[in-house]
């Protein structure tokens, strides 16, 4: 039997509202990898559609946890970071690509900063060059469409799009130092939504797409990142891996649509973690 997978996931945690880390730590220990957290922040909920959350910024204690880690010579197999607070959560991250990489390692970043053409609001406008300087150590990284107008300082377009378009973003994107470079919120016509991936060490580009579902369901970025990294860390190549993210994510909406449930709690990606694990598993 072969040596079990070790990933640490670099988010904050919603106690409330599915996304970030109760959304990456189940997701990806359902595919049989161990999965170590790290929280940068702590809120009441999600800040999406709710008020008068809490929040709590965790950096003070990052440092000492991953000296611990560092005296007990612990090592993962990929590591994961989404939503960082502030520029100094982004030097300590970068310390822990650095230092907990081992051989053959993946390193996954979601560069949470921005959605609809905007910086989110709690973040000024040199942010994204500091996710610029993270993404320059990944191996993969999985930005919205936003998210790299703003990293290629390129002002923002709105869709639908056309391959040509999207394929010089994925080229540029890989420029930054990425190999394996995924971009969500993609679409060619008002029918289908879906991401565009692509591969600089063997030139492949990939498209997956599927019916787009009406309404905006928060934290299905992070369902879809979960998913992909782990996909990506069960030695799928990344056309499968976002194949797969994008039928687990579609399938995890399809059922929140199908049931009502208020939108902003999440989507059921639950119900759909047996047909994750099978698809990451398969030999296809």
């Amino acid at each position: 039997m072969s040596k079990q997978k070790r990933l640490l996931a670099v988010h904050d945690v919603s106690c409330f509202g599915r996304c970030s880390l109760t959304v990456a730590l189940p997701i990806i220990s359902a595919t049989g990898i161990e999965t170590v957290v790290l929280p940068t922040a702590i809120l009441s909920t999600h800040t999406g559609g709710f008020t008068g959350y809490t929040y709590r910024d965790l950096t003070d204690d990052i440092v000492p946890i991953i000296k611990h880690w560092e005296e007990l010579n612990i090592k993962f197999d990929a590591v994961y970071s989404g939503f960082l607070g502030s520029f100094e959560q982004i030097d300590i991250v970068s310390q822990i690509f650095k230092k907990f990489k081992a051989e053959g390692s993946i390193i996954a970043v979601d560069p949470v900063m921005a959605d609809n053409g905007e910086l989110y609001k709690i973040f000024d406008e040199n942010f994204p060059k500091g996710m610029v300087s993270l993404c320059q150590l990944a191996d993969v990284i999985m930005p919205n469409i936003t998210e790299a107008s703003l990293m290629l300082s390129g002002q923002y377009k709105e869709g639908p799009y056309t391959k040509e378009y999207i394929r010089e973003l994925l080229i540029k994107l890989s420029q930054l130092g990425p190999k394996k470079v995924v971009l969500t919120g993609v679409y060619f016509d008002e029918r289908d939504l879906g991401a565009a991936s692509f591969d600089a060490l063997t030139q492949e580009f990939s498209f997956a797409r599927a019916n787009r579902i009406s309404g905006y369901y928060h934290g299905t970025g992070d369902v879809f990142g979960s998913a992909l990294v782990a996909a990506l860390v069960k030695n799928k190549k990344l056309s499968k891996a976002v194949e797969i993210a994008v039928d687990f994510t579609v399938g995890s909406i399809k059922r929140t649509y199908e049931s009502q449930t208020d939108i902003r709690f999440g989507v059921n990606f639950e119900e759909g973690l047996g047909d994750l694990l099978n698809a990451c598993n398969s030999n296809n």
